[in-house]
Formats: structure tokens, C-alpha cells, sequence
């Protein structure tokens, strides 16, 4: 590990330490849920952490708060289409169409789960990632330590092997 990576983690580490507090007070006033922001922190530093991005004591509190202004927006952005398709389902089912759409999205989650299983690893994990942790190409490219080409085009295999499944069902 170069003096400068060791460096920045330092960094990073001091930082979290001192204003930890502070960060999570910013987001949970934004979420109303401190649970969630504790969450959310760790997350970010634990991004940070992971990162190779040159770190600065004055470039670190701005890039702080931008990471933790877009966590916020994928949070609501998240929460926003959860809320849309539990009002649809509420709206659009009665007890026994509610039963069918559960064993329907449970025979599709594994069909899906089938498909992914016969991809490459790699594709597999990135594709999961994507859909139920909700992460960006960026972010798993940075979590996985993978170039950001090699992981959108990963992405991009297992999107076309899942949908050439699901509009096989529909043909």
C-alpha cells in the first residue's frame, strides 16, 4: 500500500471519528429515520474507505456531503417507487388476485434467479447488486475493485439474458 493510500484512510479515519455525529444529525434530519441515517454513514465512509480517489483534508467534508446529499435522493428516489407499486398492488388486487401476484412474482423471481445462476459469477453478483441493493455501475465498480467497463458490460449480459427470458414467457 502506497504512504499516500495509507494516508488518505488516515484521513478519512480522523475525519469519521470527529464528525460522525455531525453527519449523521445532517441525514437523519433529512430522513427522519436516525436508524437509517446511522445506516447510511457507515455506508458512506465505508465507500470512502474503499475508494481510490486522492483525499484531502479540504476536499474530504465537501465530497462528504455530496455523497451524503445523493444517498439521501437514492433513498426517497427508492422509497418513492416502493410506495408507487404498494399503492398499485392495494388499488389493483382483491385477497385472492393478492395470492396469485405472490406466487406469480415468486415463480419469476426464480425463474430470474435460474437465469442468473447460468451466467458467470461475476454477472450474477453485479446484476444483484444492481436490482435489490439498488447500486450504481460506479458503486459496484468501486465496491468490487473492477473496472467500470468491465462492470456495465457484465451488466449489460446478465440485463439481456433476463429479459430474453421474460419476453419468452410473453412470446
Amino acid at each position: 500500500m502506497s504512504k499516500m493510500l495509507v494516508n488518505d484512510k488516515l484521513i478519512i479515519t480522523n475525519y469519521y471519528a470527529q464528525h460522525r455525529g455531525e453527519i449523521v444529525d445532517f441525514i437523519a434530519v433529512r430522513l427522519t429515520d436516525a436508524d437509517e441515517a446511522e445506516d447510511m454513514v457507515q455506508d458512506l465512509f465505508l465507500r470512502l474507505l474503499r475508494g481510490h480517489q486522492l483525499i484531502t483534508p479540504v476536499t474530504l467534508p465537501c465530497l462528504v456531503y455530496t455523497m451524503a446529499r445523493h444517498s439521501i435522493a437514492d433513498y426517497y428516489r427508492r422509497r418513492r417507487v416502493r410506495e408507487e407499486f404498494e399503492h398499485y398492488l392495494i388499488k389493483n388486487t382483491d385477497s385472492i388476485g393478492e395470492i396469485e401476484s405472490i406466487i406469480s412474482a415468486r415463480m419469476l423471481m426464480e425463474r430470474m434467479e435460474r437465469t442468473l445462476a447460468r451466467l458467470p459469477e461475476a454477472c450474477g453478483r453485479i446484476y444483484r447488486l444492481h436490482i435489490y441493493d439498488g447500486l450504481k455501475v460506479s458503486d459496484i465498480a468501486q465496491q468490487l475493485a473492477l473496472p467500470y467497463k468491465q462492470v456495465e458490460n457484465r451488466l449489460g449480459q446478465a440485463r439481456k439474458a433476463v429479459r430474453q427470458q421474460f419476453t419468452s414467457l410473453t412470446a
